[in-house]
Order: C-alpha cells, then structure tokens, then sequence
C-alpha cells in the first residue's frame, strides 16, 4: 500500500530536503515508494518531502509508456531556456485545484542517478515542468507560491473549501 501524501499546510512542505550524500539501499526504497505513490495518483512526478521524507529525491515520468522514469538525487538547474511554456499545475498535496504556471521551456539538470553517478541531462516539455516543480518541492516551494498573491489567495480559498 503506497504512502499517502501529506496535505498542505503540512509544515514539511515547507522544509528544504536534505542533500543526499549516496545512493544506497534506502535510497533506491524510498524512490520505489515515491513511484508507486506517483503512479497510484497518477502523476508526471512525485518529491520525497510530498510522502514525507525530507531528502533531496525526487522521479519524473511524462512519458506515454510510463516506463521512463527518471529519479533523482539533489537535482541541481545548471540551464534554463529563455523560452517559457505555460502549463496547468497541481498537487496531490492539495487536491482538486490547480493553476497555469509559466516556466522555462527546456532545463538542463545535473543529478545523481540510481547507479549513484552524476549525470546531466536536457529535459523539454511536460518533462522540464515536471522537474522543475519538484525541484521546488525539495527547496520547500509549492507551485502556488509562483501566482500573483491575488491569484494564490483564491486558489487557496477554493481549495479550503473543497476539504470542508
């Protein structure tokens, strides 16, 4: 059974995640979790601080087959396109809202692997905004904080409402 999501405003949402030093043993179960949990929902990407875990891991999975999945340890933009791309985010850890969020198009990310090797790698598309959103959930940032206050404060409202 897959680890629930904790919902906002869960503290821990909050926190920076913690660098990994090496990937061992627990490492490679905690991704296994954060998959299970991100294909359960399901999802294009899924941040350890989201099931609890406060450490710098995180997957992506945008592709059609749903046999790609790309995890990632202490995922670090080195380059972002200037290019923006506007798509419609959410959350599990705030259910049944969601808003359009402007990132840039295409990021090249360095990150260790689940060899335990840095690796570098250009993603484009639904596969840069999935990385770059869960880059914000390891630095403590929820999608929400890029919206105009007015915008947040609304969608915030709406979803205090639909958990009543």
């Amino acid at each position: 059974m897959a680890r629930p999501c904790l919902r906002w405003p869960d503290r821990r949402l909050r926190m920076v995640a913690a660098p990994v030093a090496t990937v061992d043993e627990a490492v490679l179960r905690i991704w296994t979790e954060i998959i299970e949990v991100m294909e359960a929902m399901p999802g294009v990407g899924l941040a350890a601080p989201q099931i609890g875990e406060i450490q710098a891991l995180a997957v992506i999975n945008a592709s059609e087959v749903r046999e790609q999945v790309v995890r990632m340890a202490n995922p670090v933009i080195l380059h972002a396109s200037v290019q923006r791309r506007a798509h419609e985010e959410a959350s599990p850890c705030l259910p049944g809202v969601s808003a359009v969020i402007e990132r840039p198009r295409a990021v090249t990310v360095r990150f260790l692997n689940d060899a335990g090797e840095t690796e570098e790698r250009d993603f484009v598309g639904l596969w840069a905004t999935s990385v770059q959103h869960q880059i914000d959930h390891l630095q403590g940032r929820m999608y929400f904080d890029r919206l105009s206050k007015v915008k947040r404060d609304m969608l915030l409202r709406r979803a205090r409402k639909l958990a009543v």
